[in-house]
């Protein structure tokens, strides 16, 4: 099984965003250091705690500072981005990453990102424009001759070569055919998923109930018999709050009284309340909504505790969604304190993972097998 991050990035609102995205360039150097595989960066526009619309240039920065680790944009919400331009910008940080570049491709979330460019997310037209984008992306990466788009959202040509080849299209990625591709999705038989399955891209299921996640397994091999692939778990990416301490005492306390507590206390799971999205953590669909606390969210969803505890949870999770190939452990602003963070990062790869190996993960590809 691999190992990597997601981030949000996740930043109080006080936080400065000069500092908070230093805080994010240290997180990503440790995770380097530790040999954490990747690390999915988020993009927002209009979220005071998710403040970064530019990922790419994150990524560009802790490429200078990282030699190890990949880098994604988790993800590029492709209905805010012209298409063309977008896939030209990605086929150059393929480039600069030497190969350490995927790509996170999303639909979007947040009301006020829809109303900001104007998406009417009621009818669904997000999801059209995403296909949309996407197949006008692919065609910018792999066309060698002229080609135009003329879709209901984006239209333009790939001209042929101009003025003696002086002028052409001539970006395309490193990758071939291009950087891995991820789509993140949340709700049940997620549509983005079924899209991961159809194309046979990278499913990223976010910090959900094991119930809700097995039906995005479920929304992946639909999406894939749609497109006459074989789904492979060993693709799936599961995120996960986590939190490792020296015991699960000292763990809860430090996961509470840190970032990840102020994050879920304040931002997350008022936001959550705000969008009916709590019936997405119950583990039992009989819990009242107002019973969805961070206590109940500690109990339940989230990975905390002593190494042995939280190896113990992540077992009891592969076994109950049918096995994945990559945890992304979820990242939090944790600059006031940040010594129990980079310790959860450390006990993570020395005592969580190592406990983990007897049956987790295939390196060769094949289907993830089942923990016995």
């Amino acid at each position: 099984m691999k190992l990597g991050l997601f981030l949000m990035p996740s930043h109080p609102p006080e936080r400065d965003l000069r500092a908070g995205h230093e805080w994010d360039l240290e997180v990503l150097r440790m995770a380097d250091r530790l040999g954490y595989e990747e690390a999915w960066i988020g993009e927002h526009f209009t979220s005071p705690w998710e403040p970064n619309p530019a990922p790419d240039l994150l990524i560009a920065q802790a490429l200078t500072q990282t030699s190890r680790i990949k880098l994604a944009p988790g993800a590029h919400l492709l209905p805010y981005h012209q298409p063309a331009e977008l896939a030209v910008r990605v086929a150059y940080m393929d480039h600069l990453a030497g190969g350490r570049y995927m790509l996170g491709i999303g639909s979007g979330g947040l009301p006020s990102d829809f109303m900001l460019f104007n998406v009417d997310a009621a009818s669904g037209q997000q999801r059209d424009m995403v296909r949309e984008a996407l197949d006008i992306m692919l065609k910018v990466w792999t066309s060698q001759t002229e080609v135009e788009f003329n879709s209901r959202y984006w239209k333009g040509r790939i001209s042929a070569p101009l003025y003696g080849g002086l002028l052409k299209h001539h970006i395309k990625p490193l990758q071939k055919p291009h950087p891995p591709i991820g789509i993140a999705g949340i709700s049940y038989k997620s549509e983005s998923h079924k899209l991961a399955g159809e194309y046979g891209f990278l499913p990223l299921s976010l910090d959900m109930d094991a119930a809700v996640l097995k039906t995005h397994w479920e929304a992946v091999e639909e999406g894939a018999a749609r497109g006459k692939r074989a789904a492979r778990r060993a693709d799936w990416r599961i995120v996960r709050d986590i939190f490792v301490g020296d015991t699960d005492a000292q763990a809860r306390q430090d996961c509470l009284a840190g970032g990840v507590g102020r994050n879920w206390r304040e931002y997350l799971l008022p936001l959550y309340q705000e969008l009916k999205f709590v019936s997405f953590f119950k583990h039992d669909p009989s819990v009242a909504d107002e019973q969805v606390t961070l206590e109940y969210l500690l109990e339940h969803n989230w990975i905390v505790g002593a190494p042995h505890t939280v190896a113990e949870k992540l077992a009891t999770l592969y076994r109950n969604v049918g096995g994945f190939g990559c945890l992304l452990m979820m990242g939090a602003d944790c600059a006031d304190n940040p010594q129990p963070w980079f310790k959860s990062m450390r006990l993570m790869v020395e005592q969580v993972m190592p406990r983990l190996a007897h049956l987790l993960g295939h390196d060769n590809g094949a289907e993830v097998r089942a923990a016995k």
